[in-house]
């Protein structure tokens, strides 16, 4: 393990069960981006794709009044009871990402989306798989998220994203750019391949999504701007 990866360590949870994603090195390099924000009592907080809740009492822990959603209903109840255990409130519920907050806005929304590109052709309903499967390119949801972002933030609000360098990261800055927010790149980190990606090494390579000596992802968090 190397130092760079002892310090993505994320926070550690109590309890993330078979089905809900466990945190990772993604978690730790986003939570990494939020402790970098002014973060406060005032501040409401958005985390969109919760899993285990692990970002939201992250936000709850600095203060923020925090609201989580997930899709799974196995997500938000480990959401829920994981915030129990840490003695944090977090209002955790149940929907299609910003769909479950139809008409609210944030100061900063956060989210670890499932971002593995995929060679089926549609995303799983069910099952351990849809925390991580994320269509062909990857972008299923960072793209819905990316037309979300303007209409969840307050202005001066701020969106934190993360994900692997294999979804191409100028197509997410250059799609929140679109929608009239001003995106940058604030954290990068290579970690090792996990299982789902060095299971699939061999078509990531047919669909030129990496080169075949890869054993190693590049993970950026992105930081977008309601101006």
């Amino acid at each position: 393990m190397t130092a760079d990866t002892v310090a993505l360590a994320p926070p550690v949870l109590p309890w993330t069960p078979p089905g809900v994603y466990t945190p990772q090195w993604d978690t730790g390099l986003l939570a990494r981006a939020l402790g970098r924000e002014d973060v406060g009592s005032a501040t409401e907080v958005l985390d969109l794709g919760t899993g285990s809740g692990a970002l939201a009492i992250q936000a709850a822990r600095l203060g923020a009044r925090v609201t989580a959603v997930d899709i799974s209903r196995l997500a938000v109840l480990t959401a829920r009871i994981n915030a129990l255990l840490a003695r944090r409130r977090v209002r955790v519920r149940r929907g299609d990402l910003a769909d479950a907050v139809p008409g609210r806005s944030y100061d900063l929304v956060v989210s670890n989306p499932p971002y593995v590109p995929s060679p089926a052709a549609r995303l799983p309903l069910r099952g351990r798989s849809r925390a991580w499967e994320a269509g062909r390119d990857g972008r299923a949801l960072v793209d819905r998220i990316c037309t979300a972002a303007p209409s969840v933030l307050r202005p001066g609000g701020v969106l934190l994203i993360v994900h692997s360098g294999l979804c191409d990261s100028r197509t997410t800055l250059q799609r929140l750019s679109d929608a009239g927010l001003r995106a940058c790149v604030t954290e990068r980190a290579t970690v090792p391949y996990g299982p789902v990606l060095r299971s699939r090494q061999r078509w990531l390579v047919q669909e030129g999504l990496a080169d075949h000596a890869e054993t190693r992802e590049e993970l950026v968090v992105i930081r977008a701007e309601h101006t």
